[in-house]
């Protein structure tokens, strides 16, 4: 068993942490992996629901933005 510090963290917050490891009956370690995997999953989910989602705009629409960026970025100076 090895000993990690976790710098910033306010004495209230330990406790509560230490008190929601008690009530799950695990050990802190475990509790701290749980809601490493638990935050894990939740932000993947979050990222597929915006990469697979329904689309804004179509693909005909896409390419006209596209085109028109790459005119103006040419014509401010900016790298295509």
């Amino acid at each position: 068993m090895m000993i990690r510090t976790i710098k910033g963290i306010e004495n209230d917050k330990w406790m509560k942490l230490k008190i929601l490891a008690a009530k799950r009956n695990v050990a802190l370690g475990r509790l701290v992996e749980i809601m490493i995997e638990d935050y894990s999953n939740r932000a993947d989910a979050v990222w597929n629901k915006i990469l697979s989602g329904e689309k804004i705009i179509s693909e005909k629409e896409a390419e006209e933005f596209s085109k028109e960026i790459i005119r103006l970025r040419k014509n401010r100076g900016f790298r295509v």
